[in-house]
């Protein structure tokens, strides 16, 4: 996948407009980033892409750029890990 297709697979689970997400958002400050949402974010990536996430890892995920990189890795930006 993509960076953008993975916004666009959390903008559907999000329930958010196409486009809504550009990467810079704080999970906290998103309503609808819950457990329901994390659960629905975790099947989309293993049902898309085969990843399994790491949970402590994404428990440490800040931004949705942090959500978007435990899938598709930014060589020039550090992880949510580091």
């Amino acid at each position: 996948m993509t960076r953008q297709e993975v916004l666009y697979e959390l903008e559907k689970v999000l329930e958010k407009p196409k486009g809504a997400l550009t990467g810079g958002e704080l999970l906290d400050d998103l309503p609808e980033w819950d457990s329901l949402a994390i659960l629905a974010y975790i099947a989309l990536v293993e049902k898309k892409t085969s990843v399994v996430l790491d949970s402590l890892l994404l428990s440490r995920a800040r931004t949705v750029n942090d959500l978007v990189r435990l899938v598709v890795p930014d060589p020039v930006a550090p992880a949510a890990h580091e």
